[in-house]
């Protein structure tokens, strides 16, 4: 009888499962059959261009989201999003753009990215309008290109300058008796202070204020040059605390007025010459994309890899850079005849050193059959670095954080967390010395820290071989310039980590340069390959019921903090090339 019983049960448990997966294939088809059908864009539209959405570098497609009327399903890419703004320079459809430019969680290379777009698009006469209840101040760096830019009455601007700001670990480990043991090669290599000391080190300190001091610079200019202001007295304004109403705003000439979003419509009408009680017809840059006929349509390919997130040995997730899968994907580029240049987007951290040498090695081999161009994105640094180093040109942002060449390793000991904390002790036997080297229940030996400390100073000393044979310097110059410090684009370009500074599209433009393929002769050909339906669903529901959930309920820092932390445990006894990472940064 038991076993009638599990023969019904498992019966009955594959109905549901099949009845589940033809659901969704059903709901596939049906999407599909409705996004066949192209909308149509009508006149007088304005493009609203939503700061507070975070454009990802790859587009990806949310069957599941779309299903449940997700608001921020199939959001259109960092590049679509550029691309489509160009495309409406010349469509007599569009007559303007409206920024939403309250909140901008996108990095600032990706601003910096999305602000010449909307300057270029600025240039052919139609109107950018920017408005935002209460402006910060990465809003501000993209909505000051605008013609006008207006805050709510009640609402304001921040211009507080930046800053940033590191948790330290160390004091706790202590009272947890938990030893990290640290290894690292490069004297401004600040990824482990936070597991080692109680504040920054001088070394980091000093790189620190000089990175954050290019970005505010930066921004200082960009947005003196918008406003017609000079940026010693836009300094002068944050030093001194002046902005702390919307009407301080207008007073001192950051933006053009305080509006509500009544009157901010009623500018809009006037600008497209209708009634005030006209609808105005703002298009989702969502919508616009679907509408849109924006990509190149050349016979010959170029193709644009995206290596977005923490660099990993095997395949990695979505939002990771898995060696593996890297390495399979440049492979078949490097035989694929039809491709005729290579440009690989980096937005990665760093992470493991095999991981990245291994990519390294592939990209090395793919130079030898076509051009390859790196675009960086927010941050290539570290295992991000290595992995761009080599190619033919290295474009950046100005705002790019780069740099970051060196080495660390942590092997934590628990031995006294165990034994005076929990009442846990460990004993064993073995076969030779160092058969448990690394092990987590007792410390190293001065001759297996000897070991460790080797291995990291052998794999930087590679790193930087690979930095000086990419970028053709000597090895003394750039060990100079390397010891783990971070630096801005404009700097790397200065010390010749970077060759040019550019967008995605520039890079773009050189790869076919390079390829001897004309301007409009080529096609884009985006890498990863967009998944299957199938497993768009399956990704999406995972996600659905785990990141996305996680982060509602426990918010954008706390989660974020734990994906930190999750971080640590993979640096355990795995030599890492990556930047610092438990660091709060206001913009």
């Amino acid at each position: 009888m038991r076993g009638f019983f599990k023969i019904v049960f498992a019966t009955l448990l594959a109905m549901i499962l099949f009845t589940v997966i033809a659901f969704f294939v059903l709901i596939g088809i049906v999407s599909s059959a409705a996004s066949s059908e192209k909308p149509t864009i009508s006149s007088k539209a304005v493009l609203v261009l939503d700061l507070s959405t975070p454009f990802k570098e790859q587009f990806q497609e949310n069957p599941v989201g779309s299903f449940f009327s997700e608001e921020n399903t199939d959001i259109p890419s960092l590049y679509d999003v550029v691309r489509l703004l160009h495309h409406a320079e010349s469509d007599s459809l569009v007559k303007g753009i409206y920024i939403q430019c309250a909140t901008n969680p996108n990095g600032f290379a990706a601003s910096e990215e999305l602000r010449k777009a909307v300057m270029h698009f600025k240039s052919t006469g139609k109107f950018v309008i920017a408005h935002g209840e209460t402006i910060t101040q990465k809003g501000f760096y993209v909505g000051s290109v605008a013609d006008s830019i207006f805050c709510n009455p009640q609402g304001g601007l921040d211009f507080s300058g930046f800053s940033s700001d590191i948790l330290f670990l160390k004091g706790m480990l202590d009272k947890l008796e938990i030893q990290p043991q640290i290894f690292y090669a490069g004297k401004f290599k600040s990824a482990t202070e936070p597991l080692r000391e109680t504040k920054m080190t001088e070394a980091n300190r000093l790189q620190t204020s000089v990175w954050l001091g290019d970005l505010y610079t930066h921004f200082l200019l960009t947005i003196g040059a918008s406003r017609k202001k000079d940026t010693a007295d836009l300094r002068t304004l944050a030093v001194n605390g002046s902005i702390r109403t919307a009407y301080d705003a207008v007073k001192y000439g950051l933006v053009d007025g305080v509006r509500y979003d009544d009157q901010i419509k009623s500018t809009l009408s006037k600008k497209l010459k209708q009634e005030a009680s006209e609808t105005i017809n703002f298009v989702s840059l969502h919508e616009y994309k679907k509408a849109s006929d924006y990509t190149a349509s050349g016979s010959k390919r170029i193709a644009v890899v995206f290596a977005s997130g923490d660099i990993v040995s095997g395949n990695g997730g979505d939002d990771m850079i898995g060696s593996d899968k890297f390495k399979n994907l440049l492979r078949k580029l490097r035989f694929d005849k039809d491709i005729k240049g290579v440009v690989l987007r980096v937005n990665s951290p760093g992470g493991s050193a095999l991981a990245s040498e291994v990519i390294w090695r592939e990209i090395s081999l793919l130079r030898k059959e076509k051009p390859v161009v790196v675009s960086m994105g927010d941050v290539a640094a570290s295992g991000g670095y290595y992995i761009a180093c080599n190619a033919d040109q290295v474009f950046a942002n100005a705002n790019t954080i780069t740099g970051s060449i060196g080495v660390f390793s942590v092997v934590p000991n628990f031995q006294s967390f165990f034994k005076n904390k929990l009442g846990i002790t460990f004993d064993g036997v073995k076969t030779a010395p160092y058969a448990d080297m690394g092990s987590s229940d007792k410390p190293l030996t001065e001759a297996e820290k000897r070991f460790f400390q080797a291995s990291v100073d052998s794999i930087y000393d590679t790193f930087k071989s690979r930095v000086a044979a990419g970028r053709k310097k000597d090895m003394l110059y750039i060990d100079s310039i390397a010891q783990g410090r971070v630096w801005t684009g404009v700097r790397a370009k200065e010390i010749g980590l970077v060759d040019r500074i550019g967008t995605l599209q520039d890079a773009i433009e050189a790869a076919a340069s390079l390829a001897k393929v004309g301007a409009k002769d080529y096609r884009i050909k985006e890498y990863p390959e967009k998944k299957t339906f199938f497993q768009q669903i399956m990704d999406g529901y995972k996600k659905s019921v785990s990141s996305d959930l996680l982060k509602e309920e426990l918010g954008a820092e706390i989660y974020q903090s734990m994906r930190q932390v999750k971080q640590v445990k993979q640096w355990v006894g795995v030599p890492q090339t990556r930047i610092p990472f438990i660091t709060t940064t206001q913009f």
